[in-house]
């Protein structure tokens, strides 16, 4: 099975900060809620993990899976913001309002990592790495997530653009038989 988890909570996101990039740590939310993941996860024989390079998807898999060290690969990285990199949540430009409103009928502004190069470098990395029957943890972010899930769900015509990821929310799926399954989320 191949378990695809958003990190934890961080301080910007408490703050409602568009992140992207930055590399900011878990606040003490964020630890609690990748522990509750663990505990959900610990009977689970993972036999790889792999993570964005930024520190909170890092610290989210070293809880979950102590004994492994995560792989990173820089295409589980989050989606690149450009110019609205740091932007309030509550306050964003008419243009990002617009994008976040229909992802599917507006391109990303200028500037942004267009949806098409997620779902792109999200599918390289699962056609690479997940394509086995071994228990595999992908520690990411939403965004990514969400290009991960649209990559391996043919037919969702951007569902999972506007679907709201919390943090340390977990979707699971597995390679069985030539193909990935479309994936759930495990509750």
């Amino acid at each position: 099975m191949i378990y695809i988890i958003r990190h934890g909570q961080t301080e910007l996101n408490s703050r409602g900060v568009l992140q992207g990039r930055s590399d900011h740590a878990l606040n003490e939310k964020g630890i609690a809620q990748a522990k509750e993941a663990a505990k959900m996860l610990r009977d689970i024989p993972f036999s790889v993990v792999w993570s964005s390079p930024l520190v909170r998807a890092l610290q989210t898999a070293e809880i979950i899976a102590p004994g492994l060290t995560p792989a990173v690969d820089e295409r589980l990285i989050e989606i690149d913001y450009g110019p609205y990199e740091g932007a309030d949540l509550h306050n964003l430009p008419q243009e990002v309002i617009t994008f976040f409103r229909d992802f599917v009928h507006n391109p990303a502004p200028r500037g942004m990592e267009p949806l098409e190069a997620v779902v792109r470098r999200a599918g390289a990395f699962m056609e690479e790495h997940c394509r086995s029957e071994e228990n595999i943890l992908i520690s990411t972010h939403a965004i990514a997530m969400k290009g991960i899930l649209e990559y391996l769900t043919p037919g969702s015509d951007g569902a999972y653009w506007s679907k709201y990821i919390g943090n340390c929310e977990v979707y699971i799926t597995s390679f069985q038989k030539g193909r990935f399954l479309v994936p759930t989320r495990l509750k």
